[in-house]
């Protein structure tokens, strides 16, 4: 088992690169499952989540290579796919349940084992199965497996979510893209990642309009092709550097970032005290001064997103000042609270609020990363915590972030791997 080991005390400065969206580029990968031959999606980050789902789609019948290099995966699909999606993988990654809707729709049914995943909350798959029957899918839960059954051609039909859920979305649309009719998903989420995959359904000869609205429109056809797509830049990454910047009171510029996917976020740094300078191919943040404490309210996009709040905790922690933060997705988020609060940090939780009082000397310990964002955000803490901060469970942030280590030493973070086992 690995781990960090911050030292604090360094200002970051420097450029830094992102990749493209974990949360994209693997709905990209089990997108490709829709059409027989060869998909090459570009900007795929080199994470743990990558290679899970890479292994995923070999289990499927897939050829996949990732080359991490030139950031790209080539996935070579057959005309008769499997349909089992096993345990032992689903477990490792929530993400695994996207491959429900490709395989429905290719193949007529699918067997995918209940999902895993970060330790954040209740994550319930009723909108994904509510969807899909709308659609003409039978749906069972026998020994841990969803077991999904189309009994013939899908068709069409009109879908209203009752929350905006990303991945009941994704698994909508990948069904619905070979559909017989027309499908609307009214109340869908607006997230750059849903838009992301509906553009290389597109590219793949789907029909669907509103893409980027609430209300998407999938004229289904008779079948897709391969493509060559580029996965959108990682807005979370991107904002996790943006918020260490802030932390450290640096000088951080982020390339192959899209600020308009992290309008509110920026706003929110801004009013922490940081500059931000909107750039052709990013952002560059500055800051000068203590951070001021600033309010969170987590929202489905264009609000808040609730993976930057466990950063945003940890600059809370040490600015000038008090802030309510709220946390509306995911009930278990807080989970980490108790880990910053071992470094010195005062956080009083109560239901899905937590009243972070600014101005705490945080002090480096020995803490764990509950999950992926939760990690990230220890490791932000541990940049400003006097003496050494070892966060443990790394493995959850290596799901996420491509290189941490690397990127944070080239910006002039002290951070290291170890070998704790």
């Amino acid at each position: 088992m690995d781990a960090f080991e911050v030292v604090g005390g360094n200002r970051l400065a420097g450029e830094v690169r992102v990749d493209g969206a974990k949360n994209s580029a693997l709905k990209l990968m089990a997108a490709a499952l829709l059409a027989k031959g060869q998909t090459t999606i570009r900007e795929v980050p080199e994470i743990l989540d990558v290679e899970v789902m890479a292994e995923l789609l070999r289990r499927l019948g897939c050829e996949v290579t990732h080359d991490s290099t030139e950031s790209l995966v080539v996935i070579d699909v057959p005309a008769v796919l499997h349909h089992q999606a096993d345990y032992d993988l689903v477990r490792r990654m929530r993400a695994s349940i996207c491959v429900l809707g490709p395989l429905i729709a290719r193949c007529g049914q699918a067997e995918v084992a209940v999902p895993g995943g970060d330790a954040i909350g209740s994550r319930g798959l009723d909108i994904h199965l509510a969807g899909l029957q709308k659609l003409g899918v039978e749906v069972s839960n026998e020994h841990g497996y969803l077991k999904a059954v189309s009994g013939g051609d899908l068709n069409g039909a009109h879908i209203w979510l009752d929350f905006p859920s990303v991945g009941a979305t994704e698994n909508i649309l990948m069904a619905a893209v070979l559909a017989e009719g027309t499908t609307i998903i009214d109340n869908a989420p607006r997230e750059p990642e849903i838009a992301d995959l509906c553009n290389m359904l597109v590219s793949m000869g789907a029909c669907i309009e509103g893409i980027g609205s609430a209300t998407l429109e999938i004229f289904g056809v008779d079948s897709l092709h391969p493509t060559d797509y580029t996965t959108v830049p990682d807005r979370i990454v991107a904002g996790t550097w943006a918020v260490a910047a802030a932390v450290t009171q640096g000088d951080v510029t982020i390339r192959n970032a899209r600020s308009t996917d992290l309008e509110l976020p920026l706003d929110k740094l801004e009013s922490a005290g940081a500059t931000v300078e909107i750039l052709d191919d990013g952002f560059r943040v500055t800051m000068d001064r203590t951070p001021k404490a600033t309010d969170i309210v987590t929202l489905p996009y264009p609000g808040f997103p609730t993976d930057l709040q466990p950063q945003f905790i940890a600059l809370n922690a040490i600015a000038e000042g008090a802030a309510m933060v709220t946390e509306n997705l995911f009930e278990a988020r807080f989970r980490f609270v108790q880990e910053l609060s071992r470094l010195g940090a005062t956080i009083r939780t109560d239901g899905h609020h937590a009243m972070v009082r600014g101005g705490a000397k945080l002090s480096g310990a020995p803490v764990e990363a509950t999950d992926v964002r939760a990690g990230a955000g220890l490791v932000l803490a541990g940049l400003v915590a006097e003496g050494t901060t070892t966060v443990h469970d790394v493995f959850h942030i290596d799901r996420g972030y491509a290189q941490f280590v690397e990127r944070l030493t080239a910006l002039g973070g002290n951070i290291t791997r170890v070998d704790v086992a």
